[in-house]
């Protein structure tokens, strides 16, 4: 199979990784924590800019009609950059509404969403919903079963990762036919398997960096045979997460058959929450008592993927799932 991006989606890519890079780099990202808000309303206006809030909508709504595959290279970068906008959360919510709502709904919120106005959350259960805080509308996800209303925050608070999220509840709560929630979830599933990836290639190329750069006996650190078997082994779990993702976004996309999709799913959650356990901890042993500081990016993308390899189910549920089908 191949897993190149097309020319579109590496302009794309490319667009928002310079941006990121430029605008959204290590000291950027501190500033905006540092916020009562914890997110930045200019940030997001300029993801609507790039037409990143509307990219999964049909063009009926303002939007492009993407799909996984589409996205993937955007959560790769929003990885690497470890956003905390919202931008996962309202995608997902939006999807919800554009498959389950009715007609007035999808008119009333959808193009809003894709003009970057408004922002979405998406509450599955879990007993804080990321995003909630900064969100107009929720979307609460209870089996087969979906509502949308607007939230009453009852308590706010910042997660491990710095997301912001919060206790709520649902005012003037809509039903929506919840017969599409499984594959909504499924993509969102792929979607946070391609941000591990880009946080795990941040991780292996800023450990590769140190390496070369960080001297004992006056030689760099790298140098030493030990420590290149385990960064070459870092990178091949990389590379096999990154070849999971892709495998999982494909599926999203293509596949008619939910058992089949699910499976690629499950199974992508499943290798890549191993990738992401083995290139995070050896990324932090590996800069040694410097990993662990909170002036290192590192530690942060540490605190990332601990997350993502939890989000939307661990690895006992994939395990389950994947051998129930």
């Amino acid at each position: 199979m191949n897993f190149d991006y097309n020319e579109e989606q590496q302009l794309l890519a490319d667009s928002v990784r310079r941006y990121l890079q430029k605008d959204y780099d290590f000291e950027a990202r501190k500033k905006i924590l540092a916020t009562p808000a914890g997110w930045s309303e200019r940030v997001w206006a300029t993801f609507a800019e790039m037409g990143l809030t509307g990219l999964p909508l049909s063009p009926d709504y303002g939007g492009f009609g993407g799909g996984a595959v589409d996205l993937m290279s955007v959560m790769e970068a929003f990885g690497e950059a470890l956003v905390v906008e919202p931008y996962l959360p309202t995608l997902l919510a939006s999807l919800v509404i554009s498959k389950s709502g009715d007609e007035k709904q999808k008119q009333s919120i959808l193009p809003l969403v894709a003009e970057g106005k408004i922002r979405l959350a998406l509450a599955m259960g879990e007993r804080g919903v990321i995003g909630a805080p900064m969100a107009d509308k929720v979307v609460l996800v209870r089996g087969k079963e979906a509502v949308i209303g607007k939230p009453t925050i009852l308590k706010s608070y910042r997660t491990v990762d710095g997301l912001a999220a919060a206790d709520i509840r649902l005012e003037k709560a809509e039903p929506l036919d919840g017969s599409a929630i499984e594959q909504v979830l499924d993509f969102g599933a792929a979607l946070s398997c391609a941000e591990a990836v880009g946080a795990m290639k941040f991780a292996c190329d800023t450990t590769l960096e140190y390496l070369k750069t960080r001297k004992q006996f006056g030689v760099p650190i790298g140098a030493f045979q030990a420590l290149q078997h385990r960064m070459v082994d870092m990178f091949i779990a990389q590379e096999q997460a990154r070849s999971m993702a892709c495998l999982a976004c494909s599926k999203v996309d293509s596949s008619e058959n939910a058992a089949d999709r699910a499976r690629a799913v499950s199974a992508a959650k499943i290798k890549i929450a191993d990738s992401a356990r083995h290139i995070s901890q050896e990324s932090v042993q590996l800069h040694g008592g410097m990993g662990m500081s909170e002036e290192l990016k590192v530690s942060h993308t540490f605190r990332r993927l601990t997350v993502l390899l939890r989000r939307f189910g661990d690895v006992d549920h994939h395990l389950a799932r994947f051998a129930s089908l």
